[in-house]
């Protein structure tokens, strides 16, 4: 049977939409982003624990006392956990992708319970939506969003539109038709029908698909993460990058107490609103407990907090660019770095923002996975990146991009690419050594994402290479996978071979060796690139110069990331500034100031 090209029309399709829609696309995005921006600076305008008793005080009026302390000890664990603005961040984004697809589920809801052709219609489409995996969402939201919040909120909302409808649909269908021909009896119209009966009694099935969407939505923000949403879900994907358990439980700690606390509010806010609700409410005796104020009482509790707020001035204020210690050569224009989350990455990306910030720059810093990030340079909405392995590891996107992106030359390297088993593992030095062993290994290669560059190379020449092409099996998974199989096998002491690089921070936490490459099969190894956007050096030609320039030893490198490693989450910069003070005269060559201005503060 002929292969149904079905992956060329859809191909075919968003192209011509991103061709020709383009202009409604980047309003949509305005509209989106605009929300997003509003309700996230109300979130993070008042200081975290002032913050956390406002919503407190919403938990106590829609559920209690109780619910309202524990509401508020959750957020202070947030807080406790430096968590806060990520959180604050993420509940933004789930508000405004419920808001619009609630805007677009409800209508579509009551228009398929009184129409049974549009209930026909609509079924097959929720279904898609709700059997799609969600990470395919994230492509076309990228291509006619770009990256960044109007990505991840589109994606979100997608996800999450099926059940508002099919429940609104549900709730209206399940209200009791002799009620509704008693009203159209009296002469009541089919709007008031709706508006007086249906809804009414709907609602509290309704409420349901509400809490639904938020839940649905929480649940894609780790996925949108990765399009450089931030937020929490921006978190757990940096600790899954890094093999951070520690950090992404954290970050799941954080998406948990907003879950529980958006799954209560939202089913009591549904009791509230509906008639039968809140006589099934008032039947039930009032404890100290489950004490609830009149709204009247919940507002002025709110507004107390706020006056008290502001007279005691512990409203959160604004991040404060750095002060430039050189000459002010960037005049506060915004420079965007992306950064895979491998450790040089990590490492270099931080090392640029504190010197580009020292010389006046303003520099946002996003995490992404490659493909987003390769698809964020070539449309201009990263400026650079400095962590491109060439020619062979990221050959693929290279491939795709190059034409779109501008080359500022290989700063570290060469690095190299191997197989690597763990040093307790006896007579197993070469890959020549591999075959007879294979046993050992059940005949597994513990694999990366298989579309790295240097898996189709040891597919396709390294097994062959050493005739392991039929012994042994090349498991694809993704890095954290690779990494977490090493650390779980030789926490048992267990054999394993894995797909590894060098520089890589495994080789300095475990005992591992590089299985020699006699016959010259993986080649020359990669250098680390600087890629920038199309223009970027004609735009920025000093800062191109800086990073046309720029070379590290491995000495420098590996000190540097040592330093970040021990410095720990969230204080990458606070390690790069330690680094730098330590390794005075490294700034004013990387980025010289002319004049010979004062280089840094950090090695003031």
């Amino acid at each position: 049977m002929p292969r149904l090209p079905l992956g060329d029309w859809v191909d075919s399709g968003v192209n011509w939409l991103v061709g020709h829609f383009s202009w409604l696309f980047d309003a949509v995005k305005a509209v989106m982003e605009g929300m997003y921006d509003g309700i996230d600076a109300v979130l993070a305008a008042p200081a975290p624990l002032l913050m956390a008793g406002i919503l407190a005080v919403v938990a106590w009026w829609l559920r209690g006392l109780l619910a309202g302390l524990l509401a508020f000890a959750g957020f202070a664990l947030v807080d406790s956990l430096d968590l806060w603005d990520r959180a604050m961040s993420t509940l933004a984004l789930v508000l405004v992708a419920t808001v619009i697809a609630l805007l677009i589920s409800v209508p579509l809801g009551i228009w398929a319970a009184r129409s049974r052709a549009v209930s026909a219609a609509v079924r097959p489409v929720l279904d898609l939506l709700q059997t799609m995996p969600s990470m395919v969402l994230l492509i076309p939201a990228m291509l006619f969003f770009g990256l960044g919040t109007a990505a991840g909120v589109v994606a979100t909302l997608i996800f999450a539109l099926a059940p508002g409808v099919r429940m609104t649909e549900l709730g209206i269908r399940q209200v009791d038709a002799e009620l509704v021909e008693a009203a159209e009896a009296f002469g009541t119209s089919p709007r008031d029908v709706l508006w007086r009966v249906q809804l009414p009694l709907a609602l509290p099935t309704i409420m349901a698909g509400v809490n639904q969407v938020i839940m649905l939505g929480l649940s894609m923000v780790v996925i949108a993460g990765m399009v450089g949403t931030g937020g929490l879900g921006g978190a757990v994907n940096e600790a899954i990058g890094q093999l951070d358990i520690g950090y992404g439980f954290e970050a799941g700690v954080g998406i948990v107490v907003l879950a529980i606390y958006l799954d209560r509010v939202t089913g009591a806010l549904g009791t509230r609103l509906s008639p039968l609700g809140r006589r099934a409410a008032a039947k039930v005796p009032t404890r100290a407990w489950s004490y609830r104020p009149r709204p009247a009482v919940a507002v002025a509790g709110v507004a107390a907090l706020a006056l008290v707020a502001g007279g005691l001035g512990v409203l959160g204020s604004s991040s404060g660019t750095s002060e430039a210690s050189g000459s002010d050569i960037g005049k506060g224009k915004e420079i965007r770095i992306g950064y895979i989350p491998w450790d040089e990455g990590i490492a270099s990306t931080y090392l640029w923002k504190e010197l580009l910030e020292e010389r006046g720059f303003k520099v946002t810093t996003t995490q992404y996975a490659a493909g987003p990030l390769y698809t964020g340079l070539a449309t201009g909405q990263v400026d650079f990146q400095t962590d491109s392995w060439l020619p062979t590891t990221h050959a693929e996107y290279w491939a795709k991009y190059g034409e779109r992106l501008e080359d500022l030359g290989k700063w570290y390297g060469p690095t190299s690419l191997e197989l690597t088993v763990p040093s307790y593992v006896k007579d197993v030095n070469s890959l020549a050594d591999l075959e007879e062993h294979a046993s050992e290994f059940d005949g597994k290669i513990v694999g990366i994402e298989p579309s790295a560059g240097m898996m189709g190379l040891l597919k396709s020449k390294v097994l062959k290479e050493y005739g392991l092409d039929g012994t042994y099996e090349v498991v694809d998974g993704s890095t954290p996978a690779m990494l977490a199989e090493l650390k779980r096998a030789y926490a048992r002491k267990q054999p394993v071979v894995v797909t590894l690089w060098s520089p890589h921070w495994a080789y300095s936490d475990y005992g591992l060796k590089k299985l020699e490459d006699p016959k010259g099969a993986w080649g020359k190894g990669d250098g680390v690139h600087t890629l920038a956007r199309k223009g970027f050096a004609a735009d920025n030609p000093v800062v191109g110069r800086w990073l046309k320039d720029f070379s590290m030893t491995e000495e420098q490198l590996t000190g540097l990331e040592a330093q970040i490693q021990k410095a720990g989450k969230g204080r990458e910069q606070d390690a790069v500034r330690t680094w730098l003070r330590r390794h005075p005269g490294l700034a004013g060559k990387w980025a010289p100031v002319a004049g010979g201005a004062t280089e840094s503060r950090a090695a003031g």
